[in-house]
């Protein structure tokens, strides 16, 4: 069909096409990704390994964060679940996580402030008046009056 293009077995028209982000919903922007780029290990010039893939991995692990699901159900253009979830660990325990976390952190998030009117509370926490308790002792057994 002409004025259609077809991306990973999905027909769209070409106009909407050229609207549509170059990165998929999980994944870390051009921007993001040159930000913590230098951060991690396996580039050019770091002792062991070199690794290709370190934007691809990243970006399984944000899938990971923003998905919630088990590492079983992660998409298979990230590579094996059990071949990420081992680097990741490796990472964990290194420290690179934390140290690109410290280095990325921004000072105005030191305190943050909650607006109430957006955390619901249980309808027994609405402050409705209870029931009459007894008087106990302060080792839990109660008071004979």
């Amino acid at each position: 069909m002409e004025g259609f293009v077809k991306i990973e077995g999905i027909q769209a028209p070409k106009e909407r096409m050229a609207r549509m982000p170059t990165t998929r919903r999980y994944e870390l922007s051009d921007e993001q990704w040159q930000r913590i780029e230098l951060l991690l290990p396996g580039r050019e010039g770091c002792p062991g390994g070199q690794a290709e893939d370190n934007r691809l991995f990243v970006n399984a692990i944000v899938w990971m964060a923003r998905t919630g699901a088990p590492w079983r159900d992660l998409p298979k253009r990230f590579g094996e679940w059990n071949s990420v979830y081992q680097r990741f660990n490796r990472w964990s325990k290194s420290g690179v996580w934390q140290r690109a976390f410290e280095l990325l952190r921004d000072p105005d998030l030191e305190s943050l402030m909650l607006d109430s009117t957006t955390i619901r509370a249980h309808q027994h926490a609405a402050g409705a008046v209870g029931k009459k308790r007894m008087k106990q002792k302060p080792w839990g057994v109660p008071a004979v009056d």
